[in-house]
């Protein structure tokens, strides 16, 4: 059975893990952290792409957060210093240091790590280089939160990435884990979300949250349907045979009836699917003005369909 995602509220054993081992060395720590970060830098530039134009690390707080996270026992090891002796200490004695994502005061989405009660943002400067590399607050001051469900999903996207937000009624087999279709302000048709905690979240409550978005939100324009169709491998439109919004809530209501059954191996089965649905351009289509950030692309790859086009 899919389990949903954990919550950012601290436990009593990791609040009293930082309290005795983190909260003492923080200035420290923040050190500690810039040496890290340096590392990942050191790593990732050489062979960063600029996005939207400029260059590392704008655009990379996903992968700048990862690669600290991936490396973060290491490089700690390799360190000499107070804060290292207390992430170890910390670590040692059943501290938790993850990977988190979800919505920053309420403006755009942020990759982050949890230490015990702290939010460590090691890709601060990612979206504004002037702004301090590292910044680490407690939790419950740090402003992040959860995505709630697909409405709040959508309307984050849409104001942060400048995108428009759609019903996936283009192939409802895939709506259930995957409900939106988005349009960038380039035109670009893509589904929406593969991360690990939407997928999480959409499967953790029987795809409710999928099915009343479902129902409810905007039909996308008949060209983006016909793109995103014309596009996809024929094994995947074989299990699509129609393109309407009661498929795609029906197909929500269909999996619910054997949602014990599902578990990580379906979720990586469908996220395989997803990997296979071409992004397309559609070049007559609403967008909004650019965004101030590139989206995350997950899409394997990209197609500008002449068909949709003209459509």
């Amino acid at each position: 059975m899919i389990q949903p995602p954990d919550s950012l509220d601290a436990s009593r054993l990791q609040t009293a893990l930082t309290r005795r081992f983190l909260l003492p060395v923080l200035p420290e720590l923040e050190t500690l952290f810039l040496a890290m970060r340096a590392e990942t830098d050191t790593a990732l530039a050489p062979g960063a792409l600029a996005r939207r134009d400029k260059p590392y690390p704008y655009g990379y707080c996903m992968e700048i957060t990862q690669d600290v996270v991936i490396n973060l026992r290491a490089r700690n090891a390799r360190a000499r210093s107070s804060a290292a002796r207390a992430v170890s200490a910390f670590l040692k004695h059943g501290g938790a240091a993850t990977m988190i994502w979800g919505v920053l005061r309420d403006r755009y989405f942020q990759n982050a790590i949890q230490m015990g009660s702290l939010y460590i943002d090691v890709a601060n400067d990612s979206v504004d280089p002037n702004k301090p590399k590292v910044e680490i607050l407690p939790m419950a001051e740090s402003g992040l939160e959860l995505v709630r469900d697909v409405d709040h999903f959508a309307r984050i996207a849409e104001r942060y990435w400048g995108v428009r937000c759609y019903a996936n009624i283009a192939l409802p087999d895939l709506a259930p884990l995957f409900p939106v279709i988005i349009v960038d302000p380039l035109k670009h048709v893509l589904l929406q979300s593969r991360t690990g905690y939407m997928m999480r979240l959409l499967g953790g409550d029987g795809f409710r949250k999928s099915e009343q978005w479902l129902k409810t939100a905007p039909q996308p324009p008949a060209e983006v349907v016909t793109g995103l169709r014309q596009n996809c491998p024929a094994d995947i439109l074989a299990t699509n045979p129609v393109a309407t919004r009661e498929a795609a809530v029906g197909a929500c209501s269909a999996l619910r009836q054997k949602v014990s059954t599902l578990d990580g191996a379906w979720i990586e089965q469908m996220a395989a699917l997803f990997d296979r649905v071409p992004e397309v351009r559609i070049l007559d289509t609403p967008s909004k003005p650019v965004p101030l950030i590139d989206m995350k692309r997950t899409n394997a790859r990209f197609i500008t369909s002449e068909a949709a086009a003209a459509a």
